[in-house]
């Protein structure tokens, strides 16, 4: 009993010291705060903002702390889930499971379009939820994963207070009413995806193959539109009618750095490419790409917009 508890207080004392989740230079970036700010002063609806450049510490943050709806970026949360379990000995990355017509939710989900019985390696089904974001996968992968409240107790561990799935989770049916499947701020989402690029979540080979994962997006329109082609890029984007969100870890030449752009109960609600929130999030990038690398001269395209 004695060793049990000896083990369980180290485990608490690593878990307290994994909660930091920025580093002792960071400083706000008043310059680069006021780019952003700019960029929001006509925008209806909420918004919150969060950047950090790891190198230098230069740091952004509006309303980054706030409470935002995940989207899909809760699609994160539920992958390291699946790697805990994997860790644990109880899934396994290349194990062939069988899907069911029960699993099914409706859209143009490429797991969805299976028919019944047919089997599908679990690495392909996590590989799916986070590159085409498929919402049949990523049902089943909360479920395999040991549902929300593994999911969350995870990110409880991990030191994220806000970061919590609440889709099919007993106890959040209150906040799925507000926030739908998840819930998080533009601070914690960038940092999740830093403790991933730093190898400290899970384990070190674990995070090295869900950032791999991260950096196979299909969704490349927006965010990393506005990044060079030939940069490498970890990301993982969400809507929903009201809010619009991407969080992206960019391996800049100058130093990585990593952004977190959510927005909530807008007014603009259409499916297209001229969607306010999209629109933040394109020039979100741009910003911050033409301010971290000042002597690129890379610009997107207009004409290559045809293929987003």
């Amino acid at each position: 009993m004695k060793k049990t508890f000896v083990i369980l207080l180290v485990a608490s004392i690593l878990s307290v010291a994994q909660t930091k989740h920025t580093t002792s230079n960071t400083h706000i970036d008043k310059v680069l705060t006021k780019k952003l700010l700019s960029l929001v002063k006509d925008f209806k609806g909420e918004y919150g903002i969060y950047v950090r450049h790891l190198k230098s510490g230069k740091t952004v943050a509006i309303n980054a702390d706030s409470l935002f709806p995940t989207a899909s970026m809760i699609k994160i949360p539920i992958m390291i889930g699946i790697f805990d379990k994997i860790e644990k000995g109880e899934l396994k990355y290349d194990s062939l499971l069988m899907y069911r017509d029960s699993l099914l939710y409706p859209g143009e989900d490429i797991i969805g379009s299976l028919k019944d019985s047919a089997r599908i390696a679990l690495s392909k089904v996590v590989m799916l939820m986070i590159t085409t974001s498929d919402n049949t996968g990523s049902l089943w992968c909360q479920q395999l994963a040991g549902t929300g409240t593994r999911i969350n107790e995870l990110m409880e561990q991990y030191g994220f207070q806000h970061t919590r799935v609440n889709s099919r989770t007993p106890g959040r049916e209150a906040m799925r009413s507000v926030y739908g499947w998840g819930v998080t701020t533009p601070r914690e989402m960038a940092e999740l995806v830093v403790k991933i690029r730093e190898g400290k979540i899970i384990s070190p080979w674990a995070s090295e193959r869900m950032y791999r994962n991260l950096a196979r997006i299909y969704w490349d329109g927006e965010a990393l539109s506005e990044i060079p082609p030939y940069v490498h890029t970890a990301s993982k984007q969400g809507a929903v009618n009201k809010s619009r969100s991407e969080v992206v870890l960019v391996n800049a030449p100058s130093g990585d750095y990593v952004f977190c752009v959510i927005t909530k109960n807008q007014q603009d609600e259409r499916w297209v490419r001229e969607n306010e929130g999209y629109v933040l999030l394109r020039n979100v990038s741009r910003t911050l790409w033409q301010y971290f690398e000042p002597k690129d001269k890379w610009k997107s395209l207009p004409e290559s917009m045809k293929y987003h």
